[in-house]
């Protein structure tokens, strides 16, 4: 794991040491309620500013602490250099990357060329700090569960940031953690319905029978069984790659919106959006849905609702069905949130027409939206828009220059 890893990359930006400096990572530092994205060790252990503190917490009487604003861009190139330099090590199908921050390398048939499992950690570490000065912290285990959870109880507080953890430990290690939440895997649901179990330590949830724990949560709590005896059995290069049953995307407005027709632009710009990727997937769709959240000052929450369509995947048509959906069931309250998803995939089988459609027209709708597409993909999204993403309230432009929602 890279410490800290959005803060790290702002301090070595800034010749700054990551272990020493005081800095945050912040989206929307202008707001009080400003998110903190990372922060560096010492925010952590003097002020007590961690990941997801706000801005009215920050003790900001402290002149040492630098905000930073996020920089996604500059983290993801960062983030393809450690990649690079772990591909020395380990050929590129036997690296998992877990998240921009994590990732799993299984290193055993790099052995003979690079000594040691510890020998090969310590040169990974001292690679990426050399080359990018940059810490790392290490989990070493027989399998990627126990890796993860040396990562996460022991490594990141250790001085050389390396924790082993293997099968013979299990009694010592994993039945040890005291508190559910700190195993990966169990958020906060799951640790309450093992507590209505009066489960409430790994070695209480190891020694529970593996039907009661079937019975009570069917595949999850037979996962949770194997994983308190510290087994895992999945294989780094055995790449599981799902078939998307939907295709959707959401989004949190930055104000409440009280007129109908700048919430219909956003949904349009989103559905646009949803269609590209169904095209580029040669697949259709044939069951639409829109979830609208009203703000929070309304006495309403929102509405949720589908409807069945005809297959497609063109934003021409696509687009009319989604605001007949808004506009039959909006109650004209000020809305804060938008979610839309095509559901019901098929792959393309071709152009289905009816008796009743101009084919000339339908067939130039087809072409000019794959010519747009192309152009999209070449030049981004930006590069050809309605006129609409101009008019008040789109937000299309803006999102154009974000990466993973915040400012690229």
């Amino acid at each position: 794991m890279l410490n800290r890893f959005f803060a790290s990359v702002e301090c070595v930006k800034r010749r700054l040491n990551p272990l020493e400096a005081y800095l945050v990572v912040m989206s929307n530092a202008e707001r009080a309620g400003g998110l903190v994205l990372a922060a560096t060790p010492k925010m952590k252990s003097v002020h007590h500013i961690k990941t997801g503190s706000r801005m009215y917490e920050l003790p900001t009487w402290d002149e040492r602490i630098i905000i930073a604003p996020p920089r996604m861009k500059l983290y993801l190139k960062v983030n393809a250099m450690i990649q690079a330099i772990f591909r020395r090590y380990v050929p590129a199908e036997f690296i998992h990357v877990y998240s921009i921050d994590e990732c799993f390398l299984d290193i055993t048939g790099s052995h003979l060329l690079f000594g040691s499992t510890d020998e090969i950690v310590r040169k990974i570490q001292r690679d990426i700090l050399e080359e990018l000065r940059l810490y790392v912290t290490v989990g070493i285990g027989d399998n990627p569960l126990l890796a993860k959870l040396a990562l996460d109880n022991v490594a990141k507080n250790r001085p050389d940031g390396i924790a082993e953890w293997r099968y013979e430990d299990v009694p010592e290690t994993i039945w040890k953690i005291k508190h559910l939440e700190d195993v990966c895997g169990i958020g906060h649901s799951t640790a309450a319905h093992l507590k209505r179990m009066g489960i409430f330590s790994m070695y209480q949830l190891s020694q529970t029978p593996l039907p009661v724990l079937k019975s009570a949560m069917g595949v999850i709590g037979e996962q949770l069984y194997y994983h308190a005896h510290g087994l895992d059995y999945s294989r780094l290069n055995e790449k599981y790659v799902p078939v998307n049953k939907s295709y959707g995307k959401s989004q949190i407005l930055e104000k409440d919106y009280h007129i109908p027709a700048e919430v219909e632009i956003v949904i349009r710009e989103m559905v646009e959006e949803v269609a590209m990727r169904l095209r580029q997937n040669h697949v259709d769709t044939s069951v639409i849905h829109l979830s609208i959240g009203y703000s929070k000052y309304s006495i309403k929450k929102g509405f949720s609702h589908q409807a069945k369509i005809p297959s497609t995947n063109s934003s021409h048509a696509l687009i009319p069905y989604f605001l007949e959906l808004f506009r039959r069931y909006d109650e004209r309250e000020p809305v804060r949130s938008i979610a839309i998803s095509c559901g019901k995939i098929t792959l393309k089988a071709g152009l289905q027409l009816n008796l009743f459609e101009d084919v000339n027209r339908t067939l130039n709708h087809e072409q000019l939206e794959v010519t747009v597409d192309k152009i999209r993909m070449s030049y981004g999204f930006i590069s050809l828009m309605h006129a609409s993403s101009l008019l008040t309230g789109a937000t299309g432009l803006k999102r154009s220059e974000m990466v993973g929602g915040h400012k690229g």
